[in-house]
C-alpha cells in the first residue's frame, strides 16, 4: 500500500473578523483511499474548522496543490499493456464507465495522465495491482 501525501498553506481574510485565516489543504492516501482534507484557523478570532472527503478534491484544493507543487504525469511503461487489465484498473480506482476508462487508457498509453502527485501515485497503485507497470514524472507547467 503507498503513503502519498501533499500539502499547501493558503492566508485569506476571515469572514467572522477580517483577520487572517490561514488553511491548510491536503490530499493523501489513507488505508487505500484517495481522501482530501482542509482545516482552517483565524489567528485573530476563534474561527476554526475541519472538513475531509474520500474521492477527486474539491477543484480549490486541487488547484492549490498544481500551483504550489506542480503537476505529475502518469503513464504505463510499455505499449504492450493489454486493454483489459488497464481498463479494469481504471473503472476500479476511479469507479468510471466504460466509455471514460477508454479515454483515459488512451491517454495513459499515449501521452499520459496528469494530476497531482497524489491523484497519480493513487492510480499507479491500481495499474500495479493489475501487474501494469508505470512510470511518473513531473509534468511541464503548461499542463497544469
Amino acid at each position: 500500500m503507498i503513503t502519498a501525501t501533499q500539502g499547501v498553506h493558503v492566508t485569506s481574510d476571515c469572514g467572522a473578523c477580517g483577520g487572517v485565516l490561514v488553511r491548510d489543504l491536503g490530499q493523501f492516501v489513507d488505508r487505500g483511499l484517495l481522501r482530501w482534507g482542509v482545516e482552517g484557523r483565524c489567528w485573530t478570532c476563534s474561527d476554526a474548522w475541519c472538513e475531509t472527503g474520500t474521492g477527486p478534491a474539491p477543484p480549490e484544493i486541487r488547484q492549490a496543490l498544481l500551483a504550489e507543487h506542480g503537476a505529475s504525469r502518469l503513464r504505463l511503461a510499455t505499449g504492450q499493456a493489454g486493454l483489459v487489465p488497464v481498463l479494469r484498473a481504471l473503472r476500479e480506482t476511479y469507479d468510471l464507465s466504460l466509455a471514460e476508462a477508454r479515454l483515459k487508457a488512451a491517454e495513459l498509453s499515449g501521452a499520459g495522465l496528469v494530476g497531482t502527485s497524489v491523484e497519480m501515485a493513487y492510480l499507479a497503485e491500481g495499474l500495479c495491482k493489475r501487474s501494469l507497470t508505470t512510470t511518473l514524472t513531473p509534468a511541464p507547467a503548461c499542463f497544469v
